[in-house]
């Protein structure tokens, strides 16, 4: 356990190992100038006293100042480069970082102060048979990075994640999908947080396999990617919303797709409709994975199980997944109906919130189960599908209690509707009354509301539908894609 990357730390060898380990557009480092560049670093950093932020832009610095983080046992605190000025003068006061790493030339607001910054030298190039520069005796338990959530319901909370999380789960994952160091991985997804960073360059070094960084999604790139022999592609639900829009008019980007060995999406789930232009073009089904930032991965689709739409497959190796109603009973039948709350325990758990000790506590239950706050029914085989979370998307209607992402896949099955978001409002009726947000696909011809609400009606069934549609130019969404039903208009 004391090293998360043994291909970096198996100690001298004859002959560099030369085997492609990052890539990032025409720049790239092997694992011998990994090590090397990582090795040194980590040695300047080792006595750092503390946690040390990465200036988290999509390039080789980030990547190689986040592994000598870890190499030194030193907690790394990947920022977001697009966060604001009192979103990340937050994370800098609640993390107290002792430095930051970043890429030379790399401006960085004044928020950072006098704070002392380190540049990430890549150039680094190792002599014959030379390893790293020092072996760190690390624990299981020892803090690996500090990731801050989203902070929808306040300020972010950090994530104070240990080694141990890190490898179960990627070391899951592994099982999941047969991952193993044969495999390329391409995506373009930011690098400061679960996704982008932990699973997208943590999980290939962890096999012994290799990354290519898109810098900016882009079909092309997934498809000359995926035509120079890379195997996966990972990327959320707006990136592959996009590769399905473009596949009609791009047999190359469709048969690109139809060589990879695995296809994942994360971060929010993938509307069916999706899933099924998908499959229907390239002969290939999209994996769904569900995590957070504070259990990592929780369930997968593995890639020799059944690819169902809409589900994100059953528990990972090591992860013990439960249902439980609103007074914390657990859910013993499971039915493909009855809603429940997710609750999770196993060792991909974080360990604490940073600082914030009555949040963590009140995160977990007296046994030790997560309480993730997303909602789902449960398929008595085992597989999960996410209905939304609690706090925004729980509808209790006419006695039903509902999931909004329900509505919202059959809302996207009309061909009249590009986009689709479902909340519940205060109705003297029905408790909640379900609200449609429509962005349509031709903003100048709608579809009607009862139209939607016959639509959804017949899809689901009549308690389902929608009672009121309003209509938008566009959904509010974060930097993963997920819509932030919050910031959607007051009326």
């Amino acid at each position: 356990m004391s090293s998360l990357f043994p291909g970096l730390t198996d100690g001298p060898t004859d002959t560099p190992d030369e085997r492609p380990a990052l890539r990032f557009g025409d720049r790239s480092l092997t694992y011998a100038e990994l090590a090397a560049s990582a090795g040194a670093l980590a040695d300047r950093i080792s006595g750092a006293g503390g946690p040390v932020a990465v200036w988290a832009t999509p390039a080789l610095e980030t990547a190689v100042g986040v592994v000598a983080a870890l190499l030194a046992g030193v907690p790394a605190v990947p920022l977001n480069p697009k966060s604001g000025e009192s979103e990340l003068g937050h994370i800098l006061k609640d993390s107290s970082p002792t430095l930051v790493l970043a890429a030379p030339g790399e401006q960085l607001p004044s928020t950072f102060g006098a704070l002392e910054r380190i540049d990430v030298d890549v150039d680094v190039r190792p002599p014959s048979g030379a390893a790293l520069g020092a072996t760190y005796d690390l624990s299981p338990e020892t803090p690996a990075l500090i990731v801050y959530t989203s902070g929808t319901t306040g300020p972010p909370k950090g994530a104070v994640i240990p080694r141990r999380a890190v490898a179960a789960t990627l070391d899951a994952l592994a099982d999941a999908w047969q991952w193993t160091s044969e495999d390329v991985l391409v995506h373009g997804l930011p690098l400061f947080h679960v996704h982008g960073l932990i699973l997208g360059i943590l999980g290939p070094l962890r096999r012994g396999g290799s990354v290519r960084h898109l810098g900016r999604f882009g079909t092309e790139g997934v498809t000359r990617e995926l035509n120079d022999g890379a195997t996966m592609l990972f990327g959320v639900p707006t990136m592959y919303h996009r590769i399905a829009e473009a596949l009609p008019g791009d047999p190359e980007l469709a048969e690109a797709l139809g060589r990879a060995r695995l296809l994942v999406s994360g971060s929010a789930a993938l509307p069916v409709h999706d899933h099924e232009r998908i499959t229907a073009a390239t002969g290939r089904r999209v994996v769904e994975r569900y995590g957070m930032t504070e259990t990592l991965m929780n369930t997968s689709v593995r890639a020799d199980g059944e690819p169902r739409a809409g589900t994100v497959g059953v528990p990972l190796p090591g992860v013990e997944l439960r249902l439980v109603e609103e007074d914390g009973a657990p859910i013993t039948s499971y039915d493909s109906e009855t809603v429940g709350e997710i609750q999770v325990r196993g060792p991909n758990l974080f360990t604490e919130y940073l600082n914030r000790p009555d949040a963590t506590a009140a995160a977990f239950t007296a046994d030790g189960w997560f309480r993730t706050g997303d909602m789902a029914v449960r398929d008595p085989d085992g597989y999960v599908r996410i209905v939304g979370r609690k706090a925004t998307d729980l509808i209790k209607s006419g006695g039903y209690k509902i999931g909004a992402g329900e509505i919202e896949n059959a809302l996207l099955e009309h061909a009249g509707v590009r986009e689709a978001a479902v909340t519940g409002e205060p109705d003297a009726d029905l408790g909640e009354r379900i609200v449609a947000w429509i962005v349509p696909a031709d903003a100048q011809s709608p579809p009607d509301a009862d139209e939607l609400a016959n639509h959804v009606a017949a899809r689901l069934a009549p308690h389902k539908r929608p009672r009121v549609v309003r209509y938008l130019d566009a959904l509010p969404r974060n930097d993963m894609g997920k819509i932030m039903k919050r910031a959607l208009p007051s009326d």
